[in-house]
């Protein structure tokens, strides 16, 4: 079944962080507290208020940087290359996901809120530097992020994709609304599954979910 609900697409669209490795991994805690320090020290807070902010703009704003963009005019460029300086040690090859992304017939890119140079870095200690064809960034994106429609719209022009012929692999549910409005199918990895019209699948296993394709 799986198989046939995947029969038409020729583009995957892939989410990087917490999607191509197991959130167990625990890799954005280093990011979380990178992201409080710069917060701590741009804005002269301290670490509460720092954290409340961090939470309340990636809630409300879809990422802490787009928060900071809109209230604080917050240069983003020194942001993004300092909470993504991370020790990668805990990522290690996956072969099997390899092959089975390889596997895809037609078009593949990763589309992260993160930058493509930190992407290149997970992909590398994954395995996974091969497999896609484009990486595209929070950057590519004009410092937008998912899950805002327009960030969407302005990576899919840019990579070609066909939303029709379309999927998207993501951990956060709301980054699936917009892809699943443009018509592509919705897969949401993550351990727990979550309700909503706009998720056709849900898996907390990529490499054996892809092995159904």
């Amino acid at each position: 079944m799986v198989s046939q609900s995947f029969s038409h697409v020729r583009h995957w669209v892939f989410d990087l962080d917490n999607t191509l490795y197991h959130p167990s991994v625990r890799l954005f805690d280093q990011i979380e507290v990178k992201m409080t320090n710069y917060v701590m020290s741009t804005l002269g807070v301290d670490k509460k208020v720092a954290d409340q902010l961090r939470g309340d703009y990636w809630r409300e704003h879809g990422t802490t940087l787009a928060g900071l963009m809109a209230h604080h005019d917050l240069d983003p460029d020194p942001f993004l290359i300092e909470v993504h300086d991370i020790n990668f040690d805990q990522l290690e090859p996956d072969p099997q996901l390899a092959a089975h992304v390889k596997a895809l017939p037609g078009k593949r890119i990763i589309y992260t809120n993160g930058t493509a140079p930190y992407a290149e870095q997970v992909l590398a200690r994954r395995g996974l530097a091969d497999c896609f064809d484009e990486i595209y960034g929070v950057e590519h994106a004009n410092y937008r992020p998912k899950p805002e429609r327009q960030a969407f719209d302005t990576i899919f022009a840019k990579a070609g994709i066909e939303t029709e012929t379309a999927a998207m692999f993501e951990d956060d549910p709301r980054n699936l609304q917009a892809p699943h409005d443009l018509g592509m199918r919705t897969v949401h990895v993550a351990p727990e599954p979550v309700g909503g019209a706009h998720i056709h699948h849900h898996t907390d296993d990529l490499t054996a979910f892809l092995a159904q394709i």
